[in-house]
């Protein structure tokens, strides 16, 4: 019998979790079972995947900058990466404001619906302005000054200081490139085995990823908040989803086949099973070691580029993120009778693209940025209220987006410094392979 391709066992998991979850809410111990018996196994395979991230990030940036042959080769990299980044976010942020200012989904909010969402949410919004005020406080220079760790070991102990790390990485990797080779050869191999290592790790966890995407969205369905609410927000909702479809579907897709000839089908097959990953987790961060071995096996994109531009995409490249900012903005504002000008709007655009590079690649970490570009916009802050109740949902649909606008950035850099090949499935789909012909039983 053919093997399930993994995407196709992501899937069917995923359906499973959500019929789990229907049932579960219509008996009455249904939902303490859910959350106490299964809800725990989709966090640990969170928890790993989250474990596994700060490794590979370390060694997969050390090694791709190692293996440059001189500085020039990092400088060009890098400025086509974040130039890239910085136009795929733009894009995103006046796709989302043109959405939602031509459906206007605020001025569909009831005042009473507006009423019950900010005293329902109201305890989550003033946490989320209160931590948004610390980083205003912090100083106009703090995001620069975050970025350099006082100790590498407590920042790499956090994902949300990926930023500090990856920092240290690259200035790692450009002293093994200054170097004689004969000098730093043991250093090198060391992390080169240590990559080797970590990939095999992922394979392994993979296999788990069905029943982990289960567990997670029959949690999410028996923790939802009631129905009336999401009817109330559910143009928002549209907005979103509308504008996040257009970057996934039609956006990504595009941009990929002019530049790099690449199909559609080729595409969504190679990166379907990171995106579904993306989808139950709602971290960019947890699902890199997916992205990661997806793009290189599947998508073609050599390792020198992945390990390079995948670690730093998934801090700095949030598309989706940027998108829902926008819409989020404006729709509070025409919820509470505001009329915003073309100045503030774009204003908007700049605020939400530098907020977005600004965003931890953890669950629902936009939320916070989403504080400042409200702020700059004059956009009252207590509406956060309004959209706590569909935000995990949301967020799940933009994490996708952000990982598909990684790989697809890791695709045209690599055309653009001539790295993309044919995709080279390895790992545990040749061992698996091997074990069938053989007729060695499956494991």
């Amino acid at each position: 019998m053919k093997k399930l391709a993994l995407h196709w066992q992501i899937i069917i998991g995923m359906v499973s979790g959500i019929l789990l979850g229907v049932v579960a809410v219509q008996l009455e111990w249904g939902p303490n079972f859910v959350i106490d018996f299964i809800k725990p196994f989709g966090s640990i395979f969170i928890d790993v995947l989250k474990m596994i991230a700060m490794p590979l990030i370390i060694a997969s940036l050390i090694k791709g900058i190692s293996d440059l042959q001189d500085i020039s080769s990092l400088s060009i990299l890098g400025k086509r990466t974040v130039g890239i980044y910085l136009v795929t976010t733009v894009f995103a942020v006046t796709i989302g404001l043109t959405i939602v200012n031509i459906v206007q989904p605020g001025k569909t909010v009831a005042p009473e619906t507006r009423e019950q969402l900010e005293q329902a949410y109201m305890e989550d919004a003033d946490r989320t302005r209160q931590l948004a005020e610390q980083a205003r406080d912090a100083g106009p220079l703090q995001p620069l000054e975050d970025l350099f760790a006082e100790n590498i070991f407590s920042a790499a102990a956090d994902n949300g200081n990926m930023l500090q790390v990856i920092v240290v990485a690259i200035f790692f990797g450009i002293g093994l490139v200054l170097l004689p080779e004969k000098k730093v050869s043991t250093v090198k191999n060391f992390f080169d085995g240590l990559n080797e290592v970590i990939l095999k790790l992922i394979d392994l966890i993979m296999l788990t990823a069905p029943y982990g995407v289960g567990a997670l969205l029959a949690a999410l369905v028996v923790e939802s908040p009631t129905v009336d609410i999401f009817i109330a927000l559910l143009w928002y909702a549209f907005c979103v989803v509308l504008g996040l479809s257009i970057l996934i579907f039609i956006f990504y897709p595009l941009i990929m086949y002019l530049f790099t000839g690449k199909g559609y089908g080729f595409f969504f097959r190679g990166i379907s099973p990171a995106q579904l990953v993306a989808f139950s987790t709602s971290s960019s961060a947890a699902t890199l070691p997916v992205t990661m071995e997806r793009t290189e096996e599947h998508l073609g994109v050599d390792r020198e580029v992945t390990s390079f531009v995948l670690p730093i995409g998934a801090t700095i490249n949030m598309d989706g993120t940027s998108l829902y900012q926008a819409i989020a903005a404006i729709f509070i504002a025409q919820a509470f009778g505001m009329e915003l000008s073309l100045a503030a709007q774009l204003g908007i655009v700049l605020t939400a693209t530098l907020a977005s590079i600004g965003s931890a690649a953890v669950p629902s970490a936009g939320m916070v940025m989403l504080v400042i570009v409200l702020a700059q916009a004059g956009i009252p802050e207590a509406g956060l209220a309004l959209i706590f109740a569909v935000d995990r949902p949301l967020d799940m649909c933009r994490t996708v987006a952000n990982v598909t606008g990684d790989a697809t950035v890791s695709m045209l850099v690599a055309k653009s410094i001539d790295k993309l090949g044919d995709p080279q499935v390895k790992e545990w789909d040749e061992y698996y392979k091997h074990r069938k012909e053989d007729g060695t039983e499956e494991i």
